[in-house]
C-alpha cells in the first residue's frame, strides 16, 4: 500500500507555506474537526501541542482559544479566529500575527480539497527575526504537510 502523503504547494512566496490534499469526507465533517480546538493535538503534524487550555467546542470568526505548547519549553498561547466561512475557510494567529489557515473546497462527489497554509506575512519585523533564526519556515513546511495526512486519517476514518 503506498504511504499517504499530501501535495506541498509553491506558493511563491517565501512566507506562505502551505499543502493540499484530498480527503474523502464532506466539507462539513472536515470542517468540524479543524474548528474543534479540542481536536487540534488530534492532527497536529507539529507535534507541538500538548494540551487544550482554553476555548470553545466550535470556533468562529473572533473566537479565542488557549493551547499549550512544547518546542524546546513548555509556554502556553492564545489564538483567535481572523477568517471564517463555515465549512469553507478558517484561520487563526496568535501573538506573532502568523496565521494557520485551512481552505475546504467541496469537489461535489463526497470529497474535499483542503489546503493547509502557514503564513508569516502578517508577522512584525520581530517576529520575522525570529521564525528566520529557528528556521521557521522549512520546518513548518512539513508540520503542514503532516498536518493533513493526520487531517485526512481522522476525517475519513469518522466518516465511514
Amino acid at each position: 500500500m503506498d504511504k499517504v502523503r499530501s501535495e506541498i504547494l509553491e506558493t511563491g512566496n517565501p512566507k506562505i507555506k502551505s499543502a493540499r490534499i484530498l480527503i474523502e469526507a464532506a466539507p462539513s465533517a472536515i470542517f468540524a474537526i479543524i474548528a474543534n480546538p479540542k481536536r487540534h493535538q488530534d492532527f497536529d503534524g507539529s507535534s507541538t501541542i500538548t494540551a487544550n487550555i482554553s476555548g470553545p467546542d466550535e470556533l468562529l470568526l473572533g473566537s479565542k482559544f488557549g493551547m499549550k505548547m512544547r518546542l524546546g519549553i513548555t509556554y502556553w498561547i492564545r489564538n483567535t479566529v481572523v477568517e471564517y466561512k463555515k465549512d469553507e475557510l478558517i484561520a487563526w494567529r496568535h501573538l506573532g500575527h502568523w496565521r494557520w489557515r485551512y481552505e475546504l473546497t467541496d469537489l461535489g462527489n463526497g470529497s474535499t480539497q483542503v489546503t493547509e497554509s502557514f503564513d508569516g506575512t502578517y508577522a512584525p519585523a520581530i517576529a520575522q527575526v525570529w521564525l528566520n533564526l529557528r528556521k521557521a519556515y522549512p520546518w513548518t513546511q512539513l508540520a503542514v504537510a503532516k498536518t493533513l495526512v493526520r487531517l485526512k486519517s481522522i476525517a475519513e476514518a469518522e466518516s465511514r
